[in-house]
């Protein structure tokens, strides 16, 4: 590779790199028929006289069968024209060297199966397959239809003068995006004015913050068409981490978006949800498939639920403050880098006393109260905000000096040499004297508990302090369903249905001023989660929310504010 530019040798690692390095990914062929169905590639329509691409072909999976449906369209003519017409009906890139020739050798044998000669199939596979990098080719025209699986792609893994050129070329490459998002771009961009484009790929970035960026693109300049949701199905030949969804997109703004979720993966099914998905009637309440309004919303998150959640969140946005913006505070506890060094048994750490706090984990409010199970956390910061000096700390700076080696390997250390001692996140002692709400990340309902100040959270808790809003008020109002609804809204689903209640998402909570709120409710919310009593708690916060009994059902309030009275809560 001698005298290559830095680009250039990127470029040459990938076309030899490995399935698991450049993001392959192999689709089954019923889920290929079934997108190719909604863009409108069919056999009955004039497709040597449309363009279609794929920009990542890898082993043929969407390749192979929209020849297949090429073909059949040329042939149905009643005088079908030389093979000649056919040259720029398909577009199909690959980067991988190995993987191109493989290709190229099935669509040969595909020609020559369906009787196209031995120089005309050359000359077709010639001018259709492209070996290159899609996000770096040029095109000579727009396409019809772009069709495919965008490679799953960290940014880490991308060679450092590789991202910075797809950087200065694309602007949805954000924050962390992956690079199938530069893909999404790309292919837009390449779409006709009534072109469509059909994909499966991760559904992260609808909700993440690294989809900012393509979410406006597509909600300024296109219209989502159709949306389904993929996560746990057989949607590939093989297992994979992602969490896939299937999107079409198209420039024409017509009509409402489409969303089915989770179909069954087989040829029948899926031909009974592409002729729900393509009926001219709105769908009905058994339909496999529901209308969704406002989907889009600028760079916001996508909101997928059905339209009556839609309209529940959308009511409380416009008529009640942020959580935050109504006198709370959400934050999540402390990321060490090394939680072995700097955590332990409280009482086992040996370091001066105002150096370690008692620490509360996810294990420690499974119960729905705290439970200490004795750990502690080291304070390596002095009140004023840096690090302390060791020197006025000797058991302090004996503990940390035998993890030395440890801590010194964290990038944190690396970056910045003179503060090799110090957790990730800064520690601010009075959080552990502050009253709380402790919500655990990843959960399939809301789990909050009310922490009375004794203890400092780690960082896979996410916490909601007030000094306006008396907290296990609050924390009946959140566990009444108006939590679940917001980040169920707005969080990305794992695996199991599991929700992210992450910060971004606890945020996006609407809550009344506490100065619209009596002091009456205020006491009988209080009084009842003294008392255990979850229906007076549910019609409190109806009437918080002037809720309707119609938004009552939506909210699906699953209420558990009892704290166990017996138990040896700290």
């Amino acid at each position: 590779m001698f005298g290559l530019c830095p680009v250039e040798k990127a470029l040459e690692h990938l076309s030899q790199a490995e399935p698991e390095e450049r993001g392959a990914v192999f689709t089954r062929r019923e889920v290929v028929e079934f997108i190719l169905d909604l863009v409108g590639y069919i056999p009955d329509r004039p497709l040597w006289k449309m363009q279609i691409l794929e920009p990542s072909c890898g082993a043929g999976d969407f390749l192979l069968v929209l020849i297949d449906r090429l073909l059949d369209a040329w042939k149905q003519q009643h005088t079908p024209g030389s093979v000649g017409q056919l040259l720029p009906c398909i577009q199909a890139v690959e980067i991988h060297s190995a993987t191109f020739e493989k290709i190229r050798t099935k669509v040969l044998e595909k020609l020559k199966e369906a009787g196209v000669g031995h120089s005309d199939s050359n000359m077709l596979v010639d001018c259709w397959l492209v070996h290159g990098d899609f996000l770096l080719t040029n095109f000579s025209s727009n396409f019809d239809f772009i069709v495919g699986n965008p490679p799953y792609v960290r940014q880490e893994s991308i060679p450092n003068a590789l991202i910075s050129e797809y950087r200065a070329r694309y602007t949805t490459i954000f924050d962390r995006a992956d690079l199938y998002i530069p893909f999404i771009e790309r292919s837009l961009s390449l779409l006709s004015a009534q072109g469509k484009l059909g994909i499966i790929c991760a559904d992260r970035w609808v909700k993440n913050r690294y989809g900012g960026p393509l979410r406006q693109l597509v909600a300024e300049h296109f219209q989502l068409h159709f949306y389904v949701d993929m996560v746990g199905t057989d949607a590939f030949h093989s297992n994979v981490i992602a969490y896939p969804a299937i999107f079409v997109i198209g420039r024409e703004k017509s009509g409402k978006p489409r969303v089915a979720r989770r179909p069954e993966i087989s040829t029948k099914a899926l031909n009974l949800l592409k002729q729900e998905f393509l009926d001219q009637h709105s769908p009905t309440k058994s339909s496999l498939v529901s209308e969704i309004i406002q989907i889009t919303n600028g760079s916001q998150p996508w909101i997928l639920e059905e339209s009556e959640q839609l309209t529940l969140v959308r009511r409380l946005e416009r008529e009640f403050p942020t959580i935050e913006d109504a006198g709370c505070k959400v934050g999540i506890g402390v990321a060490t880098g090394a939680d072995r060094v700097f955590i332990g048994r409280f009482d086992e750490i040996d370091v001066e006393d105002d150096r370690k706090l008692p620490l509360v984990m996810t294990g420690d409010i499974q119960t729905g109260d705290v439970r200490w199970q004795g750990l502690g956390v080291i304070n390596p910061f002095s009140d004023s905000g840096g690090l302390v000096d060791l020197s006025n700390f000797p058991r302090l700076s004996q503990y940390l000096d035998i993890h030395k080696q440890v801590l010194m390997k964290r990038h944190v250390s690396r970056k910045s040499p003179a503060n090799w001692y110090r957790t990730i996140d800064r520690i601010y002692p009075e959080l552990a004297a502050t009253p709380k709400l402790l919500i655990p990340d990843i959960k399939g309902e809301a789990h909050i508990v009310f922490e009375n100040g004794r203890f400092y959270p780690h960082h896979n808790l996410y916490f909601v302090t007030s000094q306006e809003w008396e907290l296990q008020a609050l924390r009946v109002i959140l566990m009444s369903g108006i939590a679940r609804l917001f980040v169920s809204a707005y969080s990305t689903r794992m695996r199991g249905g599991y929700l992210r209640f992450q910060a971004q998402y606890l945020r996006r909570i609407r809550i009344p001023l506490r100065s619209n709120v009596p002091n009456a409710t205020i006491k009988v919310l209080t009084d009842a989660y003294t008392e255990n009593d979850t229906e007076t708690c549910i019609r409190a916060v109806a009437d918080i929310y002037r809720l309707s009994s119609e938004e009552c059902t939506i909210l699906e309030g699953r209420l558990n504010i009892h704290e166990p009275r017996n138990s040896k809560s700290a």
